[in-house]
C-alpha cells in the first residue's frame, strides 16, 4: 500500500490525511512542525491521552470544546482544578468524558508546574528526548521509538499518567520531535525547513 496519496489540490500527501475532511489542514499546518510553547505541547500531551483507545478524528472534531473545558489547556488553572471541576467536566457533552483521563489532565498540570521547576520550561524536558536522526526508522513505519519509551518513563517516573510510549510517539509525531511525514508527502520538506529553522529549547 503507497504511503502517499493525491490531496485535495492534487498533491501528493500522507495517505492518512484522506481518511477525514478534517485531515488535511491539520496535516498540512499542524502535524510535524516543531513546537516550542509550554501551553501548546501540555495541549498536545493532553489531547494524545485523551485519544488512547479513540480515533484522533474523534479528539480533533471536539478539540475546541476541550480547550473551553480545559482553560484553553493553561496548566496554570488546570493544576486548581477540584472535584467540582471533575464533576462538570464529566457533565460536558462536547468532551470526552473518561474520568481517568479528566483526573489524568489535572494530575498532569500539577506536575507540569513540577516539571517547569525543576527543568526551567516542559519544552526543554521534552525536546532534550528528541531522538537523532540515525535513529529513526522510515516514516510510519512504527507505533514506539526508544526516544518515546525513555520519555513515557521520565514522565511517569515524575508521576505523569496517560503518557504511555504509543501516545509519547504520537506526541512527538505531532509536535515535530520527529519528521514522520512520508517519503514524497509534498509537506515533508516543508516540515524539515522548519525543523532546520527552529531553535530546540534549553
Amino acid at each position: 500500500m503507497t504511503a502517499i496519496l493525491p490531496g485535495p489540490d492534487g498533491q501528493p500527501r500522507c495517505r492518512w490525511c484522506a481518511a477525514a475532511p478534517e485531515f488535511p489542514a491539520y496535516h498540512d499546518h499542524e502535524w510535524g512542525f516543531p513546537v516550542a510553547d509550554d501551553r501548546r505541547l501540555f495541549e498536545k500531551l493532553c489531547l494524545e491521552s485523551f485519544q488512547s483507545g479513540l480515533s484522533w478524528r474523534t479528539i480533533l472534531a471536539k478539540r475546541e470544546n476541550f480547550r473551553a473545558a480545559f482553560c484553553n489547556f493553561d496548566f496554570h488553572q488546570i493544576a486548581r482544578f477540584d472535584a467540582d471541576d471533575v464533576a462538570r467536566l464529566l457533565a460536558d457533552p462536547g468532551i470526552v468524558r473518561h474520568r481517568g483521563k479528566i483526573e489524568a489532565v489535572i494530575n498532569n498540570a500539577r506536575r507540569a508546574l513540577d516539571l517547569i521547576g525543576e527543568t526551567g520550561s516542559i519544552a526543554a524536558f521534552l525536546w532534550s528526548f528528541e531522538p537523532a536522526p540515525a535513529d529513526l526508522p522510515p516514516p510510519q513505519s512504527v507505533s514506539t521509538l526508544p526516544a518515546s519509551v525513555a520519555l513515557s518513563k521520565a514522565l511517569k517516573k515524575r508521576g505523569w499518567s496517560f503518557v504511555g510510549p504509543t501516545t509519547i510517539y504520537a506526541f512527538m509525531q505531532a509536535m515535530g520531535l520527529v519528521n514522520d511525514h512520508a517519503e514524497g508527502c509534498i509537506i515533508r520538506d516543508r516540515a524539515a525547513a522548519a525543523r532546520r529553522a527552529f531553535e530546540v529549547p534549553g
